[in-house]
């Protein structure tokens, strides 16, 4: 199979929630990177965050290994910091390998979940 995919990709529109209604972790609401290696070889990826008050944030590490996806909760990142709530951010994803990068948002603050999905800017 020919290798798809970029190296950089663009996340712009990042926010989690500061609650959630509903059970854990379900329902938590969450920021997901969604990460597809279809490629042979491991995927080293580094995400480095924006804020519109605050220097950048990063990098934070991942693997994907080759022919699999990955799907990251900004949520549960804690290194370099934890991701900040209820503060808007953006996203620069850089990867040794050819990946295809999705963004998802569950927004569960109210009964009337909010979901969301959208392919990131690639380079």
């Amino acid at each position: 199979m020919e290798t798809i995919g970029k190296r950089q990709w663009a996340i712009v529109d990042g926010y989690l929630p500061a609650w959630s209604n509903g059970p854990d972790p379900e329902m938590t609401s969450h920021e997901a990177i969604c990460i597809l290696n279809a490629g042979d070889r491991e995927a080293r990826v580094e995400l480095t965050l924006y804020f519109a008050d605050r220097e950048p944030v990063g990098p934070y590490s991942l693997t994907v290994p080759p022919r699999r996806t990955l799907h990251q909760r900004f949520n549960d990142l804690e290194d370099p910091e934890r991701v900040p709530t209820n503060l808007s951010y953006s996203c620069i994803a850089v990867s040794d390998q050819p990946v295809i990068v999705q963004q998802t948002r569950l927004d569960s603050r109210q009964a009337e979940n909010g979901l969301f999905s959208t392919i990131a800017y690639a380079q």
